[in-house]
């Protein structure tokens, strides 16, 4: 039961699986696949693709400026893009379902939750269940409202589809749009670097923390280890910053004022958090984090005591 909803779950886009796996950053320069809105370009969809396609091998999502645009997009994109505007043409959602290419439907301006499903029920409609939802406020071409965060958890539990949010340029949202259970963020072409950046680090991060991961290969085993390890040095360094302000409110400070009575209540704690460890393995682990923290705070110390 398990397998057959995560095989459900899971979108392949080009190279990326949306829906299992890791949180995927669509959009902008450096990120894992791009996105291209033909509404944009003066090309025509061919040379527009082409042009795109000579600079780039990843996925590539592309959102069409009409029904006219599809060929095009069908013989070189990975995933065609029913962008928030295009909703409420049901033969475009129709003939983009048609194409034989995964589908993003963003939702409609207004659109509610069963709207959304809906449109997204016309495209399985037409034997294209590769669909991806995207909820991006709802927004148009002009207002570009903030993602609604809680529909899009909704919306992935009510469809068991992969659901990514739009954030456009407002890469603020990533970590909530992350912590919100979001599969993937799309951002627009045109966000600066390092705008995506600060997503990835979001997906990096916040994933590890709230997004189990069930790898088949040494490969991606690896890269969720290196997720958790990123998200450990993240939590590292906060702690090291609030042992310091600890030891400067101490009235004795440094390894003479340590709590061992604290110190075991904390490694027991953790223990419940982390029963496969247990306390045993723990408590030579939180020691080294621990003086590793003391050692810090001396040395920040020691330009004013000397």
């Amino acid at each position: 039961m398990l397998t057959a909803d995560l095989e459900r779950r899971a979108v392949r886009l080009g190279a990326l699986t949306v829906g299992e796996g890791p949180v995927v950053v669509i959009g902008g320069p450096g990120a894992e696949a791009l996105l291209l809105d033909l509404r944009t370009r003066r090309e025509p969809a061919g040379e527009a693709l082409a042009l795109v396609r000579a600079g780039w091998e990843g996925p590539l999502l592309v959102e069409p400026s009409a029904a006219g645009d599809l060929p095009a997009i069908a013989a070189a994109a990975d995933a065609v893009v029913v962008g928030a505007a295009w909703t409420r043409d049901l033969p475009l959602v129709r003939a983009a379902a048609r194409l034989g290419l995964p589908v993003v439907v963003q939702r409609g301006p207004a659109a509610t939750l069963e709207e959304w499903l809906a449109v997204a029920g016309q495209c399985a409609a037409e034997g294209n269940d590769r669909i991806v939802l995207c909820e991006s406020g709802g927004r148009a071409r002009v207002a570009e409202p903030a993602p609604d965060l809680a529909l899009l958890r909704a919306a992935r539990e009510r469809s068991g589809r992969p659901v990514v949010a739009g954030l456009g340029k407002d890469t603020g949202l990533a970590a909530a749009a992350v912590a919100a259970g979001a599969d993937g963020l799309l951002l627009s072409p045109d966000v600066s670097g390092e705008a995506v950046r600060g997503a990835l680090e979001a997906a990096r991060v916040v994933g590890a923390l709230t997004r189990p991961e069930t790898p088949g290969s040494i490969p991606a085993a690896r890269g969720a280890i290196d997720r958790v390890d990123a998200a450990l040095a993240v939590l590292l360094e906060r702690r090291v910053g609030l042992a310091g302000v600890i030891q400067r409110l101490k009235p004795v400070g440094g390894f003479a004022g340590r709590d061992p009575d604290r110190e075991r209540r904390l490694v027991a704690e953790m223990a419940r958090r982390a029963p496969t460890l247990g306390e045993e393995r723990l408590a030579p682990i939180m020691k080294a984090v621990i003086e590793a923290g003391l050692h810090v705070a001396e040395e920040r110390r020691a330009p004013d005591g000397g």
